[in-house]
């Protein structure tokens, strides 16, 4: 389809590494964030392969090797900094290569630009732009749940602009609806500032100008309410998946076989089943597996019970376990079959399927039929009665009937948390969706006019012979987006430009085009019409503040496939449902019992790297070389010591010592570079 940006940042890590190396054996050190970044896109033996003896962690003790080059890989953190410098300062290694994830500030640029070790030392010095963590070919995060607090939490106003230049790199007031529009002005910034002192930037290449467009949670808070039924979405919202440095699933491998046993399988790029499958609906999804299963079946004959067909999810997951020839394959099957089955288990049993029916004229306004939905009241009460639904469930319902109605009075409120039988703690959950733009009170008799939304609804599809596909009606705001920006009709007001807009000739279309805010930093210039598929595709990148959903994800996939654009999704982290309204939730807590990482004491460099080097110890010499000296004849003596092949032997008297060779590399003029001014 496109230019994966798992292979893109892959590619940079590898490139910086051969470049550095030059085909000598060197030493690599990396540092604990820089390790998760590194072995997130590239293996251990990818970096070996360039020439790399061996890879050490700075934070841990290690040898000094005095005969080796190092080429350091680091994130430009305070103390990681002060790692360095207690590297160069006992000399550790002969050289010393530093490769950073992100640019260094101006105070640790002249940190190395006085040292004299680092002058004597530094052999290279190179700053990427890589501080990120691709999750996807078309998804990248930069883990980082905490950015929500920071961005919504009312307390949290002196956090804000510093976290907000620190996403710029990678006005205390902080309402949603000016998040963006600093956010933007600060990328923009640090743009221009890099374009300042980089003359090669942009790069003169053939691509369509790339955009990037900010935007953040308030623009779409219906989306991390709703239930999604796409595979990908779905297994988020229902199954125990663990989010870590790999997104894991513990499933049974060998289930009623002697070998049973539990194991966490990592969910990811490299399962192709996962990646075919991901994005379809949960429907099409079980067809599939079912199908290939089936045709796979066909072909292998001989592995088939003969005594049955597959036509169930677990009928396949049975006829698995007998086929231990294609072990990989069953694997595969059996851990999507599971989830699959885990996921219908709960739709089925939570009763979903009203939920989402009642969900999706909520989420749209428009009913089945695409008509405005009558007694939608009565509709979730019901459901709020019912047993089966699980009070996440209901809060979810209730939360949706109150945007769809754009507020309630607070007695209505009341009257629903009470008939759900919902805890205080939810009432908190639904009030702090206001620090999230949402409106929840209104008055009795309210004659303001209710919020429209700043893209057109979704028009009706053409009539079909089948059903609708269950929670289909609905798209994200961030599809609506893209579509708008696609055809040229983003509206320029909600979505402005960082500066003005340029024409074809590259001048100014004009000062009304120059932008009091910002939200987008290019003019989509690939509208005209479709690309030849030899013309490299355009790059937008939407960076979504406060966290992404998998139904956004989607969207971005789904417009990669059908234009000329590469769409990329960034955010600080992926939202479930569940984790949504617990972060809503925690907005009304104290400040301090976030315990939020930005407060919390500063990690300081270990204490070792800066004791001083034990001298080495000389072992005394061995009772047979004593012997020697002492069985030596008078003749000898005074003169030097020779012995037959395989033992000891001195030089001879008349022999003069060797002049010690002179080191290519303490070539002054070779050491004596800079690397360390104060641009970027």
């Amino acid at each position: 389809m496109d230019t994966s940006i798992i292979d893109i940042q892959r590619d940079i890590l590898i490139k910086a590494l051969k470049r550095t190396t030059q085909g000598e054996w060197k030493v690599v050190i990396l540092d604990e964030t820089s390790r998760k970044l590194v072995y997130n896109v590239v293996k251990e033996d990818d970096i070996l392969n360039e020439n790399v003896a061996n890879i050490e962690q700075i934070e841990h003790r290690r040898p000094t090797n005095r005969d080796m080059d190092a080429v350091y890989i680091l994130s430009p953190q305070p103390h990681i900094v002060e790692c360095v410098m207690a590297d160069l300062g006992h000399r550790r290694y002969r050289s010393s290569s530093l490769i950073w994830t992100s640019f260094l500030n101006t105070e640790q640029r002249r940190i190395f630009g006085s040292s004299k070790a680092a002058q004597e030392q530094i052999a290279g010095f190179e700053e990427l732009c890589i501080d990120f963590f691709p999750r996807e070919s078309h998804l990248l995060t930069f883990r980082d749940p905490w950015s929500f607090p920071i961005l919504y939490h009312p307390a949290c106003n002196p956090l804000v602009r510093d976290h907000m230049l620190d996403l710029a790199q990678k006005n205390p007031m902080h309402e949603a609806n000016v998040l963006c529009s600093l956010l933007a002005r600060f990328v923009q910034d640090e743009l221009d500032a890099y374009a300042q002192h980089h003359t090669d930037y942009p790069p003169h290449v053939n691509r369509p100008r790339g955009t990037l467009i900010i935007a953040d949670r308030s623009m779409d808070l219906t989306s991390p309410i709703l239930h999604e039924f796409s595979y990908q979405a779905m297994v988020h919202d229902l199954l125990p998946i663990k989010e870590g440095d790999k997104v894991m699933f513990k499933t049974t491998v060998d289930q009623g076989a002697d070998g049973e046993l539990e194991k966490d399988v990592e969910i990811g790029e490299k399962d192709k089943l996962w990646v075919e499958n991901r994005h379809r609906h949960m429907l099409h999804t079980i067809e599939k597996l079912e199908g290939d299963f089936k045709r796979f079946m066909e072909e292998n004959g001989h592995f088939a019970n003969n005594g049955g067909g597959a036509n169930s999810l677990n009928a396949i997951k049975d006829m698995l376990a007998g086929l231990p020839q294609f072990r990989e394959l069953k694997d595969a099957y059996s851990l999507h079959l599971t989830m699959a089955q885990e996921c219908m288990n709960i739709f089925q049993h939570n009763k979903l399927a009203d939920i989402v029916s009642v969900e999706q004229s909520l989420a749209t306004g428009l009913g089945d039929d695409y008509r405005k939905p009558k007694n939608l009241a009565d509709q979730v009460v019901r459901l709020l009665d019912d047993e089966s639904i699980t009070s996440t469930d209901r809060l979810r319902l209730i939360i949706l009937y109150i945007l769809y109605r754009d507020g309630l009075i607070p007695a209505d409120i009341h009257r629903l948390l009470s008939h759900a039988h919902l805890p205080s703690q939810d009432n908190e959950v639904i009030q702090n969706l206001e620090l999230l733009g949402a409106r929840i009170h209104k008055p009795l008799k309210d004659n303001k006019p209710a919020k429209q939304s700043i893209f057109p609804p979704k028009p009706p599809p053409p009539p079909t012979n089948g059903p609708e596909i269950l929670g289909s009606r609905y798209q994200p705001s961030l599809k609506a987006l893209l579509d708008e920006h696609g055809k040229g009709s983003l509206d320029q007001q909600s979505f402005p430009f960082t500066k003005p807009q340029l024409d074809d000739t590259g001048g100014p279309t004009g000062p009304d085009a120059l932008s009091k805010a910002s939200l987008r930093s290019a003019k989509p210039t690939w509208a005209s019409g479709k690309a030849s598929s030899s013309v490299p595709r355009q790059r937008v990148i939407i960076f979504l503040a406060g966290g992404a959903t998998y139904s956004e994800s989607r969207a971005c996939y789904e417009v990669s496939q059908s234009s000329p654009r590469d769409v990329y999704l960034a955010t600080s982290h992926m939202l479930t449902p569940g984790l949504f309204l617990k972060q809503v939730g925690d907005l009304s807590r104290e400040r301090r019992k976030l315990n939020i990482p930005a407060e919390q004491p500063k990690p300081t460099a270990p204490a070792h790297l800066f004791e001083k080097e034990a001298p080495r110890k000389v072992d005394p010499p061995s009772n047979e070389l004593k012997a020697v000296a002492l069985g030596s004849n008078n003749s000898d003596r005074g003169k030097g010591s020779s012995f037959d092949s395989g033992r000891l032997s001195s030089n001879p008297p008349d022999r003069k010592p060797e002049k010690p060779k002179k080191d290519k590399d303490k070539d002054p003029d070779k050491k004596k570079k800079r690397f360390f001014s104060s641009k970027k």
